[in-house]
């Protein structure tokens, strides 16, 4: 009875293990990266000797922040993304190949002749390629013709 308990455990493990498998990863081009805006920093002119002598203005320096932002076309859409870590972003290779995979609300991107390492990337526009959709409209004949 024991072991056809176990059994039946071991299969509901294997079967749950295998049904979370990772999605397969796409194929895309990093086509270019811009510098975009994505907000403003701001820095205080006070200092604590200043505020106490009563020397120091009341002025703030704001400086412009600017953030990576790659366009990767796959073979139906392009994307427009951002690295998810703005500290510290990697600068990826243009025109080279990448492997993707989106999952939830991020996509996770890898380059293999980077470091074959998985990073997270947040989606900020998804376009469908229109010489993709063209050529699928040539390809198909048209009923009305």
């Amino acid at each position: 009875m024991r072991s056809k308990l176990m059994l039946c455990v071991v299969l509901a493990l294997a079967s749950a293990a295998h049904a979370k498998d990772p999605k397969p990863y796409q194929t895309g081009k990093l086509m270019q990266m811009d510098s975009v805006q994505c907000g403003m920093a701001e820095k205080d002119g006070k200092s604590f000797a200043g505020e106490m002598l009563g020397t120091d203005s009341g002025s703030k320096k704001t400086q412009e922040l600017l953030c990576q932002e790659y366009v990767l076309q796959a073979e139906r859409v392009i994307y427009r993304i951002r690295p998810r870590d703005e500290k510290h972003p990697v600068l990826l290779p243009v025109g080279e190949q990448a492997q993707f995979r989106l999952q939830k609300d991020k996509m996770l991107l890898r380059v293999e002749d980077l470091d074959s390492k998985e990073r997270e990337y947040i989606v900020v526009s998804m376009t469908p390629r229109s010489d993709s959709s063209t050529a699928d409209a040539t390809s198909r004949p048209n009923h009305l013709q």
